[in-house]
């Protein structure tokens, strides 16, 4: 990503909001309020930085080698998977994780509210992949403030004239210390599909720690989750409505080796992924004229260090 007093074509587009675009003509939006700054590709939708003034290092983790490139996801920040998770069910030539976090979105509505947060309204265009790759109609828009904590809302409304079923995640990559001295809280006892051990199923004992490649799905997880990261001397809270998936993931050395976009070496210990999400038997079926609405929201939690 290239720094804004580099950036092209800058307009303002509301109260501390900037869109401006790179060498490749991608479109970006700089936004800085009292609060926080943040930086959102409008390709994907995605937020690729949010950081509170108060904190020294970012919430999201964002690789040095990411790539800025039309129709390929950006690797780190929150990429959206959407209208499915994981493997297209039926045919495996369509975008992993759904299409949406590779298509162009515009901004519908931009708003300061009366705490001082910014708040924008997204909606992703519809072009001849999200035609071919979802032949039904629908609505699909996205929320986000900006402001203490990072809020977002996921709006998926059904167009059509029969019933429908979404995959849907918030794929967000935290940025910690190192994810071996990392813990994460809020999944004891919940059952998870371990992808690392063929999808086998068991049952999470304590919090989870990471001293390997890590990819699990837990199936019915409700609760707030918590990263505790001492040598950031902070706790990162997940707090989520309408989701009940979370899968956590770190690919760990072989793995990151293999990942081109992935940044350089040993960058993948600062990352971990903690996904609000709907998957596998957690997937949601909508009715015609319903909307279905999954929030998200981060914060940070100062503690002592260690």
């Amino acid at each position: 990503m290239i720094h804004t007093a580099l950036a092209k074509n800058k307009v303002g587009v509301g109260v501390g909001i900037v869109q401006y675009e790179d060498e490749n003509g991608l479109q970006f939006l700089s936004i800085e309020n009292n609060h926080a700054t943040a930086t959102i590709a409008m390709q994907g939708g995605h937020v690729m930085h949010w950081q509170p003034k108060s904190a020294v290092e970012p919430l999201l983790w964002l690789s040095s080698n990411a790539r800025y490139t039309e129709g390929r996801s950006i690797r780190g920040g929150i990429p959206i998977c959407w209208p499915w998770f994981g493997a297209h069910p039926t045919d495996s030539s369509y975008c992993p994780h759904g299409f949406a976090r590779v298509i162009p979105w515009k901004v519908l509505q931009t708003s300061t509210l009366s705490n001082g947060a910014t708040r924008l309204l997204l909606e992703m265009t519809h072009t001849d992949v999200t035609r071919k790759q979802l032949s039904y109609d629908y609505r699909f828009v996205m929320a986000i403030n900006i402001g203490e904590t990072l809020r977002l809302e996921m709006m998926t409304t059904n167009l059509a004239s029969h019933p429908f079923m979404i995959g849907e995640a918030f794929h967000t990559y935290f940025n910690v210390s190192d994810v071996e001295d990392i813990q994460v809280t809020g999944l004891e006892n919940l059952v998870f599909s371990d992808k690392v051990a063929g999808y086998e199923r068991n049952i999470q004992h304590g919090p989870v720690k990471f001293n390997s490649e890590f990819d699990r799905v837990y199936i019915n997880s409700r609760r707030d989750i918590v990263i505790h990261d001492a040598a950031y001397a902070r706790k990162i809270r997940v707090t989520k409505s309408c989701s009940h998936t979370t899968i956590i993931w770190t690919p760990w050395e072989e793995k990151a080796g293999q990942m081109v976009d992935m940044g350089a070496q040993h960058e993948w210990r600062k990352m971990i992924c903690v996904e609000s999400a709907n998957a596998m038997e957690n997937s949601v079926t909508i009715y015609p004229n319903e909307t279905h609405t999954m929030v998200t929201e981060y914060s940070l939690e100062s503690v002592s260090a260690s």
